[in-house]
């Protein structure tokens, strides 16, 4: 179990130490204007956790706790000097910090925040730690009572300042290609393939009981495309799934599906349920068109949701406008999962998102796919569409995740000039053969 810690005496800080943290802050170099779309999430979804009423994001250089995200309160307003901050005390803690009343802490009660407006007592921090292990900052939690905080706020708390150091880490390897490409212009197919390699995953967590394989079918080698795809752990050993495909190409849809993804990851955080990460996507992007984006920012999308039981995975997903998943059942057919009425992410009002349940037992496989791949043409001209994939399918009888990413491969090769669009692909696959029941369920409104 991981610890919680409380106000105490700070450990001293080597010298050298914090030379080193400030040279990762200004590596990471979190621009200095407070109000951040992507950390104004994270500080909502840390508010929302709590029950409180006042959540920042903030970064610490050698004077200044510079907050870049708040909520409940002005960014601007609760920037303060180290010296007297709360969140300096955080930062020479390893683990999630609690204070429970701050103006019985001699160190914080010199505080703005906690001295006048508006009079923060119970106060919540987890590190945003570099992967070298240097704290930049933390996502703090304040309320104007004492209070305790339960284990899965901590929890959660921690996980959301992982998001925003995964954030930071995705700025600095876009920032480093920017850089590249003005130097290089030139080799543009090489700059593109490295930009497309920040929007997808290095590679897919081991699962227990699981196989994931995934693939990227680029058109263009010197474009950048805009589908995407995931696997993450959720609370549990539930794990969080989805893929999807942007409006549009090039540095345009890259910003786009950056924030797709981290939006999906940090709404699946505070909660799981597949319609409402969707139904949380879509408000993020209406709110990216309200700021006068144009064109309007919008995807289509599956998320689902694994849950491990006796010999499988129950699966639910959810759909936006997507094509639907295929099962490729132990005994080699072929049907479709597809959630009723799902509508595109982003640009519709009120739009309906449906979710569908399913159990994948031993030799069950599931395929999601981007509709590059279904909306390729044929040898004659037509359409592939979703029916023409599910007959090849069924007609080669892959088995398991990579033998289904091998068998996708050979079809886009086989259709050649036909495909003109990118294509990704993910399949989840259970090692054993059985059978399953598939059953559907309305969402909530």
């Amino acid at each position: 179990m991981r610890r919680e810690e409380h106000a105490g005496k700070e450990p001293d800080v080597n010298a050298t130490d914090e030379a080193r943290r400030l040279a990762a802050v200004r590596r990471y170099a979190v621009p200095d204007d407070p109000g951040d779309g992507a950390l104004d999430r994270v500080a909502s979804l840390a508010a929302r956790i709590f029950h409180a009423p006042i959540a920042t994001v903030t970064i610490i250089d050698d004077e200044w706790v510079r907050c870049h995200a708040g909520h409940g309160i002005s960014a601007r307003l609760c920037q303060t000097r180290r010296a007297v901050s709360l969140c300096a005390s955080a930062l020479a803690h390893d683990g999630a910090f609690v204070i429970p009343d701050a103006s019985a802490d001699p160190r914080v009660s010199a505080d703005p925040m906690v001295a006048g407006e508006p009079g923060v007592r119970f106060y919540a921090a987890a590190p945003i730690t570099t992967p070298d292990g240097h704290r930049l900052g933390s996502v703090n939690v304040m309320d104007t009572r004492p209070r305790q905080a339960g284990v899965e706020e901590l929890d959660a708390l921690r996980d959301l300042a992982a998001l925003v150091m995964g954030e930071l880490e995705s700025r600095l390897a876009t920032s480093r290609i920017v850089a590249a490409e003005r130097r290089q212009r030139a080799d543009a197919e090489r700059l593109a393939r490295i930009l497309q390699r920040t929007l997808l995953p290095p590679a897919l967590p081991q699962v227990p009981g699981l196989h994931a394989a995934a693939a990227y079918h680029p058109v263009s080698a010197d474009e950048v495309g805009g589908d995407f795809y995931d696997l993450f752990p959720l609370d549990g050993n539930r794990w969080g799934f989805f893929l999807g495909d942007v409006c549009g190409k090039g540095a345009d849809a890259a910003v786009l599906t950056s924030l797709i993804r981290y939006t999906l990851r940090a709404a699946a955080v505070y909660d799981p349920d597949p319609c409402t990460v969707l139904a949380n996507l879509d408000a993020v992007l209406q709110q990216e068109h309200a700021g006068g984006v144009t064109p309007p920012p919008y995807c289509t999308a599956i998320f689902g949701v694994l849950e491990p039981g006796p010999d499988g995975f129950t699966v639910t997903l959810a759909g936006g406008g997507h094509p639907p998943a295929l099962i490729v059942r132990a005994n080699g057919t072929v049907e479709p999962l597809h959630p009723d009425g799902g509508q595109l992410i982003g640009i519709l009002r009120d739009p309906h998102f449906a979710q569908v349940s399913t159990r994948l037992n031993a030799g069950d496989a599931l395929l999601l796919y981007t509709d590059g791949l279904t909306e390729a043409r044929t040898a004659s001209g037509s359409m592939l569409d979703q029916e023409g994939l599910a007959a090849y399918l069924a007609s080669t009888a892959p088995a398991g995740a990579d033998d289904l990413l091998a068998t996708v491969h050979e079809l886009i090769t086989t259709l050649g000039k036909g495909v003109s669009d990118d294509t990704a692909v993910l399949a989840l696959s259970i090692p054993v053969r059985s059978t399953t029941v598939a059953s559907r369920e309305p969402c909530a409104a």
